[in-house]
């Protein structure tokens, strides 16, 4: 992000916004004619004037059908204040059934999976050209050296060398332009591509034309990210900066079609996006080329950062710690998430080799990500009471492109395209053992009324026979109404363990389907005995509760509402402030509960995925040096069919 610009102002439609979103939104898209012409023309049974003037109107009509009209001005209209992407678009819908969680799941990991290939193809593609100069250049060293670099700075934030990204991109853009340009003014016969006839003779005509719609497809794999990045950005910007894109990756690939006509085929090593460079410009061109390659490699890992907590925000995936590298509002670093992604992307590199091959693998997991956007997409229309004559049109024009780039890409998988499957279906696994495990558990939660226990509280506050475990003894609770609790909090305080203290605190912390929500409310159900406390944070806002609690507390002190001074005698007249205990219950479901295969399946993927979770202490940033854990059981009432009976005999 642009050092020196806030993350509100670059949402506006301005020059620098403009600028800024050519950065962080375009890299992927925007690098895509390093290796899509290419690939189509390797993929062709046979070189001539239809595999060209086909594929080109694919591809232009492509950008023009899918990134132009079904992101850019349909999709990014279902923004949550100003947010995008497959999370938000769950967010938006006003009922949320257990098929739109699995369509939004298979989304997401499908995006992180065929992620991990757009770093490998963009840099390999860019060092690749090295090779025109020098064929023993080692290339993936060079390209594992880079990854190196990246991964390791992001431990300290891209607010520095940020704001040369979206500069760098305009030189990109206008690169590619006048690239084309150069080609196309010596055969500007291929401009009558453009022309949809040409796409449809190539998918009937050319051999193995359908198949090529893989390769094709490669052209539009980072459309999802406009919708992705439209809260850091905004929509106007992004479609401002569109309009300058689409013309220069259009005039780009127009450039490299007609030098290929020209030559007449594609040499053996020889890259058509590199062919159409002059000589003396080649090695700034390989640069410039690199450059883009390494923004589009940053702006794949910030969006994991960004999906990854937004999963953990909505609960789609466990409690992972997230840093704010740099003070801008929205930045996270997950270090989980960059190591695992320097590790996968490193070994795609060592694996395909080439970019070549990381093309017969690229593609295949996106095609998921747009057919679940088109779909929830689609129910959320529905939602609004748009006319269904238009979602239906939406639905059948959108399903049939994209279900047609899902079976020519499926030709990809014995190539390599089983390694993202193969990805995807693991995040798969981790996100529906976290979100449906937690449903699970949560449906043997049981809620009691807060009113019954008053007189309780009441006595226990002041019962002196009962040690004091702290001054204020403060539960985490999950009960959305303020006058409910979990059962597991009235068994812990007055079951399992007596717990008295002269103030009890009932935290409950509400994730909000809006992204930048951030209030509290403070409800004193007995006065100076019980309180609770209500957060509401939108699920981009970091959960620091422990320090939002103590900005609460100060507000309580300086309304004359509260006084923090100590429980005890002895120090209390010595001024010192009261003592605090956060409490934390973890429920554990006992092997006497007889659950179905259908629940011990859910249960078990929920136990791996907690494998990858980091403590509540940290997820909620408590402190753990005043915070205990506790566990309780969950307990689910099932007929007895037979009791045990006590015998006469015996001791």
């Amino acid at each position: 992000m642009k050092a020196g610009i806030s993350h509100l102002d670059i949402k506006k439609l301005s020059l620098a916004g403009t600028v800024v979103a050519l950065g962080i939104v375009f890299g992927d898209l925007g690098t895509s004619p390093l290796y899509v012409m290419k690939a189509i023309v390797k993929g062709g049974k046979e070189f001539n004037e239809l595999l060209i003037y086909g594929s080109m109107s694919l591809i232009f009509w492509t950008l023009t059908l899918q990134t132009t009209i079904k992101y850019v001005l349909i999709t990014m209209r279902a923004d949550n204040r100003g947010e995008g992407g497959i999370y938000a678009l769950f967010a938006l819908l006003k009922r949320k059934p257990s098929w739109a969680a699995i369509l939004t799941m298979i989304g997401a990991c499908a995006l992180l999976a065929d992620g991990v290939i757009t770093p490998a193809i963009t840099v390999t593609s860019s060092i690749e050209g090295l090779q025109l100069y020098n064929p023993d250049i080692p290339v993936i060293g060079i390209v594992l050296l880079i990854f190196a670099v990246i991964f390791f700075m992001q431990q300290y934030g891209t607010n520095i060398v940020g704001a040369s990204f979206g500069p760098i991109m305009v030189i990109w853009f206008l690169m590619l332009s006048v690239l084309g340009m150069s080609q196309l003014i010596r055969h500007p016969e291929v401009l009558k591509a453009l022309n949809p006839y040409y796409a449809i003779l190539f998918l009937t005509k050319y051999p193995g034309g359908f198949i090529l719609l893989g390769s094709v497809f490669l052209a539009t794999t980072g459309a999802e990210a406009l919708y992705s990045d439209l809260g850091h950005c905004g929509m106007k910007n992004i479609r401002v900066s569109w309009i300058f894109v689409k013309i220069s990756l259009v005039l780009n690939y127009l450039g490299q079609c007609a030098w290929l006509i020209t030559k007449g085929g594609l040499e053996p090593g020889i890259n058509p996006f590199y062919g159409i460079m002059p000589g003396w410009f080649l090695v700034p061109g390989i640069f410039i080329a690199t450059a883009a390659a390494i923004i589009a490699s940053q702006a794949l890992i910030t969006g994991s950062f960004t999906l990854i907590s937004e999963a953990i925000s909505l609960n789609f995936w466990p409690k992972l710690k997230i840093l704010n590298p740099t003070s801008l509002k929205g930045q996270v670093y997950v270090p989980y998430v960059n190591w695992f992604l320097w590790a996968a992307c490193s070994f795609v590199v060592i694996f395909f080799k080439e970019s070549a091959n990381m093309e017969a693998a690229y593609g295949l997991s996106i095609t998921l990500t747009m057919i679940m956007t088109t779909l929830l997409l689609s129910f959320y229309l529905y939602q609004t009471e748009v006319d269904q004559r238009l979602i239906i049109l939406l639905l059948f024009v959108y399903l049939t492109i994209e279900v047609s780039f899902l079976i020519a890409n499926l030709h990809k998988f014995s190539n390599g395209g089983w390694v993202t499957l193969l990805l995807a279906s693991l995040f798969f696994l981790v996100m529906y053992g976290w979100y449906f495990g937690r449903k699970l558990k949560n449906n043997y939660v049981t809620f009691l009324s807060i009113n019954k226990y008053i007189d309780l509280f009441k006595e226990m506050a002041n019962d002196e026979s009962v040690p004091k475990i702290a001054s204020n003894l403060v539960y985490v609770v999950r009960a959305n109404l303020p006058d409910q609790v979990e059962s597991k909090v009235i068994y812990s305080i007055f079951q399992k363990q007596p717990k008295r203290a002269n103030t009890y605190w009932l935290v409950h912390v509400d994730r909000t389907d809006e992204p930048d929500t951030f209030e509290y409310k403070v409800t004193h159900i007995i006065p100076d005995i019980l309180i609770r406390v209500d957060f509401y944070l939108g699920f981009k806002v970091e959960p620091k509760i422990n320090l939002y609690f103590k900005e609460v507390l100060d507000d309580l002190v300086q309304s004359g509402e509260l006084k923090l001074v100590s429980g005890f005698d002895s120090l209390r007249k010595h001024g010192l402030s009261s003592d605090f205990l956060f409490v934390l219950i973890d429920r554990v479901m006992i092997r006497d509960n007889q659950l179905s295969t259908n629940e011990n399946v859910t249960l078990a993927l929920h136990n791996i995925s907690r494998l990858f979770c980091i403590s509540d202490v940290n997820a909620l940033q408590l402190d753990g040096t005043i915070t205990i854990e506790e566990k309780v059981p969950i307990t689910i009432n099932q007929p007895v069919y037979a009791r045990i009976v006590r015998t006469s005999g015996g001791k």
